[in-house]
């Protein structure tokens, strides 16, 4: 049965997608079956692949609100092991159009219930806000995984999306874990940086991946050409911290000795 993980944050431009895309990626070269959910309107997950998103018929929004089958929806990709489900801009709209419908935060746990087993790992790459479409993806997940900027401001928000985790644990998904917190766009020169990597460690503490996601060229380049960091450079220190962060996120998702408890 496939692990499905929603990539969270409210704040906008800490990398959800990046991450979501280069930890399928890396999956995908190590054999693992991925599924990308793009449950953002901005589609950037579906064209950071390589997808004409003009061209598509059948996306995550037809599957959440025409009950179309996910199935004919999802898109294969240049990896082997790793296919999307795409977005498209109509889904700005759910967030109204689910109001009306029955069981309305459940509506992408039950798209999903019929592929989940294909895939070793569903990743959910969730829009920029805490709406009806994000509390779908974090009712469907089994944990979340939150990408932190290493800036200032950083934890700003985090509180607020920790207590809707726990809300939605506690009304709709009682087994709903933390992944745990990726640190991203770290500047090792930066003393401001390190600072926000202490403060987060210490507010966190093991839900903090040890493994930092430097800031890179390369890592903005590489969805303007369609392909992940590994396809674009497999040599480049991003493609070298995305491959790091995966090892470590199997290495997690092995042991017994982490929860990711919410508290």
């Amino acid at each position: 049965m496939g692990k499905i993980i929603a990539i969270v944050n409210q704040k906008g431009g800490v990398g959800k997608t990046t991450t979501t895309v280069n930890l399928g990626a890396c999956l995908a070269t190590l054999d693992k079956k991925v599924l990308i959910i793009d449950a953002d309107p901005q589609a950037n997950a579906s064209s950071g692949l390589g997808l004409d998103i003009s061209e598509l018929n059948n996306t995550i929004y037809e599957c959440m609100l025409d009950g179309a089958n996910p199935k004919d929806g999802v898109q294969n990709t240049s990896l082997e092991c790793l296919k999307i489900l795409p977005s498209h801009i109509d889904l700005v709209g759910a967030e109204i159009e689910l109001l009306q419908v029955e069981e309305r935060e459940s509506v992408l746990k039950k798209v999903l219930a019929g592929i989940k087993d294909d895939y070793d790992f569903i990743l959910i790459d969730c829009s920029p806000s805490l709406g009806m479409v994000t509390v779908n993806a974090l009712t469907a997940a089994d944990s979340v995984l939150i990408p932190v900027q290493a800036e200032y401001f950083a934890l700003e928000g985090i509180a607020k999306l920790v207590n809707t985790m726990q809300i939605v644990k506690k009304k709709l998904n009682p087994s709903l874990s933390i992944e745990g917190f990726l640190i991203t766009m770290y500047d090792p020169r930066a003393r401001l940086g390190r600072q926000v990597i202490e403060e987060i460690t210490r507010y966190f503490g093991e839900m903090t991946f040890q493994t930092v996601i430097n800031r890179n060229v390369k890592l903005a380049e590489a969805p303007s050409f369609g392909q992940s960091i590994i396809e674009y450079d497999i040599e480049s220190k991003g493609a070298q911290n995305y491959m790091q962060f995966t090892q470590e996120f199997l290495a997690r998702n092995a042991s017994k000795t982490y929860s990711g408890e919410l508290k």
